[in-house]
């Protein structure tokens, strides 16, 4: 028996070591392809690798490969099991934290932002309020969208990457990495955009990244129709690379492009990594031939950076484009150059008051307008689209563009065709591919009607001809006069807030608030007016005006009605008051008279003070007990009920 129990640990260990010999050749291999940028292989002998041996390296390996193919529902799974492992790492946080944000789960990525700040020392709290910014602005843009239509252009998509539609001539030109056959192919991984920074090892048939096809030019007539996409008539001089987004002058006779190259000493090793960077390149469409000519390189291409994403003023005479050359804010940076009368292309200009510590894509500049992508700023997640509007030689302050033209995902190669329609790119959840082309049409924001009456506030009767303002929150005034029937009317815009007055003379003015932040713009908004008539010198006693024994200072009881005197003031400029304080008939006639003088001057002053009214426009005026409202003078005996009705303060208008 103890013979049997020894083969049988035997076996078990020998089968242990076999089961760990083969996941440590899959750990293995799947290290080597994820050297290699083949994350779509690495990943799958990873996940064997884990149902054997999950280790942190492992767990870690596979929430990058997911990631790195924007596979962001996966990323966010295996991101939450590393960093619930104890060998967590402050930056699985941050790319926690930033999945969750591609995921539009922006309570959770403000969590993970908040401990890789923690863990991070070396992190300044300012970027940390940067991160939680751009959560609370997302979940607003959301909540609060654009008066935009998004449409997904099916005519143009693949189950591929495609990206970068512009107009050319009657027709459509994008970049994408499909394949010209009928048959149905799966998307292996996605493609983002061509990478600034390096390229898995060359192989012909395949971008290793993603497993597709590599990045090309087509071509589409505007007809709306399937499958009509077909390859842009252009040779680049026997290039297997990429061929990425391509701009054209107004008069579509030249075309800026970028390329990766082949090189012509490859290295053999394919574990070694060829890094190729980016290159610009142009050429100019031969009238006698009706053929493009050989490309040209840009002058500012360099072995040791990337050029890329060109973009050509309609004139040709200046080239907004994106490079991680030496000497930028962040990753990716967007430039400038232009070309003098020699045709000689001036220095690279650095565009610093649009650039970021990340990375800036897609340049487009319309008009006074430069549109482009950063994931760098207060932006959903990936690359966010914004614009920002010239300043004499400079830009102004990029501003987020909002959703739906934004998502929690990459957002990019935003091509205005005119004033309210044009093409952008995204990666974002429902599209036929990875990148896929859409259309929008801006739409203008909605109206809400408005209406109301202007009433006598005593008789109820209508009060014609009455002004009308209404003042927009950090608006400009609109006024208008009040019908026949005290009618008016207004237009009102979205998601604002407003003031709203009536006057006429010989009345106080009505004042009141409004909004139409909740409001439904198939209703019409309603408010009426009541104007109180002025009677000039007659008595308004001010409530709940007191004073403590034998004193004359203003309690705190008194100075919320008197607040209430300075908000008549205010909105009725032209009206001039007098303040009158009466006591009882107790005490010294005299006394009782300097009292309620006492009395009233500190009201006044009160209401200058606090008001900011003018001086000349109120008089104080002490009656003591001169004008008893009841029986209760001197030697009469009263309750103090009786004598309270003789203690009050009141104001009259003494003047329009």
């Amino acid at each position: 028996m103890n013979k049997l129990f020894v083969k049988l640990g035997l076996l078990i260990c020998l089968l242990v070591l076999g089961q760990s010999v083969k996941a440590q050749f899959a750990l293995k291999q799947a290290n080597e392809q994820f050297t290699l940028f083949n994350y779509t292989k690495a990943v799958q002998l990873y996940l064997q690798v884990y149902k054997k041996e999950p280790t942190f390296e492992v767990t870690e390996h596979i929430a990058i490969c997911y990631r790195l193919m924007d596979d962001y529902q996966n990323a966010e799974t295996w991101y939450a099991t590393t960093t619930a492992m104890p060998e967590a790492k402050a930056e699985d946080f941050l790319r926690y934290a930033q999945v969750l944000k591609n995921n539009a789960k922006y309570d959770e990525a403000k969590t993970q932002y908040t401990k890789y700040y923690a863990l991070s020392p070396d992190i300044p709290q300012k970027q940390l309020k940067v991160w939680i910014a751009a959560c609370d602005s997302s979940i607003y843009w959301m909540k609060n969208p654009r008066y935009v239509d998004v449409t997904n252009e099916r005519a143009l998509n693949s189950s591929q990457s495609d990206w970068g539609a512009v107009k050319y001539n009657n027709s459509i030109v994008f970049t994408s990495d499909r394949q010209l056959k009928p048959a149905t192919q799966v998307t292996k991984g996605r493609q983002k955009l061509l990478r600034f920074d390096v390229d898995p090892p060359v192989d012909r048939k395949e971008y290793l990244w993603t497993g597709n096809n590599y990045l090309h030019l087509y071509q589409s007539e505007m007809n709306g129709l399937p499958d009509a996409a077909k390859a842009f008539d252009f040779t680049t001089d026997g290039t297997d690379y990429h061929m990425g987004a391509a701009s054209f002058t107004a008069d579509g006779n030249e075309i800026w492009f970028t390329l990766t190259r082949v090189i012509p000493k490859q290295r053999k090793d394919t574990a070694a990594i060829n890094t190729i960077r980016l290159e610009v390149f142009w050429s100019r469409r031969v009238a006698a031939t009706d053929q493009w000519s050989k490309p040209v390189p840009f002058k500012y291409n360099n072995e040791k950076w990337s050029v890329g994403d060109p973009s050509i003023s309609p004139d040709g005479k200046t080239l907004y484009f994106a490079s991680d050359m030496p000497g930028g804010v962040g990753g990716t940076d967007i430039y400038y150059s232009i070309k003098d009368a020699t045709d000689n292309w001036q220095e690279p200009v650095n565009v610093k008051s649009i650039n970021t510590k990340g990375n800036e894509r897609t340049p487009v500049l319309v008009s006074d307008t430069i549109y482009f992508s950063s994931d760098g700023n207060t932006g959903m997640g990936g690359l966010d689209i914004y614009k920002a509007i010239r300043k004499g030689s400079d830009f102004g302050t990029p501003r987020n563009m909002g959703y739906p033209l934004n998502s929690p995902q990459d957002d990019f190669a935003f091509m205005p065709t005119d004033a309210t329609t044009g093409y952008f790119s995204s990666n974002r959840p429902g599209g036929a591919g990875s990148d896929d082309i859409y259309s929008y049409l801006l739409k203008p924001a909605p109206t809400f009607a408005f209406e109301g009456t202007v009433y006598d506030k005593r008789t109820n009767q209508i009060i014609p001809n009455s002004t009308v303002t209404l003042n927009k929150i950090n608006g400009k005034p609109v006024t208008t006069l009040s019908d026949a029937n005290g009618k008016f009317t207004f237009t009102l815009a979205e998601k604002s807030n407003y003031k709203l007055r009536g006057e006429k003379t010989g009345y106080l003015s009505d004042n009141q608030t409004l909004t139409t932040l909740r409001a439904d713009p198939a209703v019409t908004i309603r408010k009426d007016l009541f104007l109180d008539k002025i009677e000039l010198n007659k008595a308004i006693k001010l409530e709940n005006i007191y004073y403590d024994f034998d004193q004359s200072y203003i309690r705190e009881d008194a100075g919320d009605e008197l607040d209430k005197l300075i908000k008549i003031l205010k909105e009725n400029p032209t009206i001039e008051i007098e303040l009158g304080s009466h006591t009882d008939s107790r005490g010294n006639d005299a006394y009782n008279m300097a009292l309620s003088q006492r009395r009233a001057d500190a009201a006044v002053q009160y209401i200058v003070d606090i008001g900011d009214i003018d001086p000349h426009r109120i008089k104080a005026k002490g009656y003591g007990e001169t004008r008893l409202l009841n029986r209760c003078k001197n030697g009469v005996g009263c309750s103090e009920e009786e004598h309270q009705m003789n203690r009050r303060t009141e104001f009259k208008i003494t003047k329009m």
